[in-house]
């Protein structure tokens, strides 16, 4: 069963950074591809950031240049960097993870960007 688990969210002043983590388990991790959405209330999901198994990695216009997504395999962990934040990118974060064409999704850390 795979599971997910995200960390480092919190509170945070806009202009700040924030480093978000995602661990993952019983997944063969370094085959997998990883993403990182976000939800604010009232809003739909949205992807931020894409990493494939070759370290290929995909953002939107409004994060590219703002947020990096990096994986360690040999800790099964992904990360999202965020910096220059702004307060619209107050949001709860997840990762998620596809494999065998399944999209399997951890609980969530909450962002929040406010002075």
């Amino acid at each position: 069963q795979v599971q997910l688990v995200e960390s480092g969210g919190g509170l945070v002043q806009p202009g700040g950074s924030l480093r978000l983590s995602c661990a993952a388990s019983g997944s063969i991790f370094s085959r997998n591809v990883i993403n990182w959405y976000r939800q604010a209330p009232g809003k739909e999901r949205e992807l931020v950031a894409r990493i494939s198994s070759g370290d290929k990695t995909y953002y939107p216009d409004s994060m590219k240049g703002r947020f990096t997504i990096s994986r360690d395999n040999a800790k099964n962990t992904a990360y999202l960097q965020m910096n220059s934040l702004k307060p619209e990118d107050t949001a709860v974060y997840y990762c998620n993870l596809i494999q065998a064409n399944n999209f399997y999704w951890g609980k969530g850390t909450q962002v929040t960007v406010s002075s």
